[in-house]
């Protein structure tokens, strides 16, 4: 996950949330610039890169899932062949 908010802003986030995993703080905004997800008013765009192994993205998702991150998140990983461990 990647947010625009600070390293401190985003550990109160995954302690709050009891994240378990890693956190990209990217307040200057320059991986955002990179990916092309700088939206209106400087916010990101809530979009999902997945990137295999070799280090190139296999699939850019626009749409925002909110409501049905874990199962849309399960179904593409699998689509795309990612194991279970």
């Amino acid at each position: 996950m990647a947010s625009f908010d600070t390293p401190e802003d985003n550990k109160r986030f995954a302690e709050q949330e009891q994240a378990d995993f890693v956190m990209l703080s990217d307040p200057e905004k320059k991986v955002g610039d990179a990916y092309g997800v700088i939206g209106r008013g400087g916010l990101a765009s809530r979009w999902w890169f997945f990137i295999g192994p070799d280090g190139k993205v296999k699939h850019v998702e626009t749409g925002s899932h909110t409501a049905d991150a874990g199962d849309f998140l399960a179904k593409k990983l699998e689509e795309l062949g990612v194991k279970k461990k």
